[in-house]
């Protein structure tokens, strides 16, 4: 089993990304289905998602309209997906480096 975080930076304001809906699902016969919800922390994090997600392929879905409206922005970005495949007994830490009209993500540690 895997272990699945997140963590989102905003890269404009140069802080961590407080407040963002995230939702993490698994893709099974062909449909998504959820796993788990979650918000970033005040430190931009959820460390909550998946302690045990089995191998497969998942989606991460970063709510980010509300977040940057909430802060008198707007984005071409109403929500970020992150796909990607899971496997074996590794941490899986995601983060996203979020700006108005850009983001990057990685695998980080």
């Amino acid at each position: 089993m895997s272990r699945i975080s997140t963590h989102v930076l905003d890269a404009v304001l140069g802080k961590p990304a407080a407040g963002i809906s995230v939702l993490l699902e698994k893709l099974e016969a062909a449909q998504w289905i959820a796993v788990a919800t979650s918000a970033t922390d005040a430190d931009g994090r959820c460390s909550d998602l998946k302690p045990d997600a089995p191998a497969g392929t998942y989606k991460l879905t970063f709510h980010t309209a509300t977040y940057l409206e909430r802060n008198g922005r707007t984005s071409i970005y109403p929500e970020i997906c992150v796909l990607f495949n899971c496997g074996g007994d590794a941490h899986f830490h995601l983060p996203l480096l979020l700006s108005d009209n850009s983001y990057t993500t990685y695998r980080g540690s």
